[in-house]
């Protein structure tokens, strides 16, 4: 990725299948986020919301909200989805809604910070003559 163009985002059910909205509807991919910036959402000791994420996920991509005419590229896409699937989990849990303001800076921006940090010093490593060798076990 080299930050001059749009990225696309996804919500995952249980078992890695990308659920993802454009200007065709929701689509469910098994494959093709092969290099993608992973964002965790729920944490481990949630266990009962984990039980119900498939469902829950399941049910809100059939909704209408996310029939392909109601697409907009700036004001209804991608990041809506993820953004509404976000905060209608957060509304089961009696929590408020999160701004795309605050889910960008609380989720998005810490991850995608590190990942352009990584991609920056890989590059430069990659055009220099660099190269990484794994520490020995009793080294580590």
């Amino acid at each position: 990725y080299d930050g001059h163009c749009d990225l696309h985002v996804g919500i995952t059910n249980s078992e890695g299948v990308v659920y993802h909205y454009d200007q065709e509807g929701v689509h469910r991919a098994g494959s093709g986020w092969e290099q993608c910036i992973s964002i965790p959402l729920v944490q481990p000791d949630m266990w009962e919301l984990l039980q119900h994420w498939d469902n829950l996920l399941e049910e809100f991509s059939l909704e209408e909200a996310w029939l392909p005419h109601r697409y907009e590229e700036q004001q209804h896409n991608c990041y809506t989805f993820a953004l509404a699937f976000v905060n209608r989990v957060r509304q089961g849990r009696g929590r408020e809604p999160l701004s795309k303001a605050q889910f960008t800076e609380s989720f998005l921006l810490p991850h995608t910070r590190e990942a352009s940090r990584y991609l920056t010093l890989h590059q430069e490593l990659a055009h220099r003559d660099f190269y990484i060798v794994p520490l020995a076990e009793q080294e580590q």
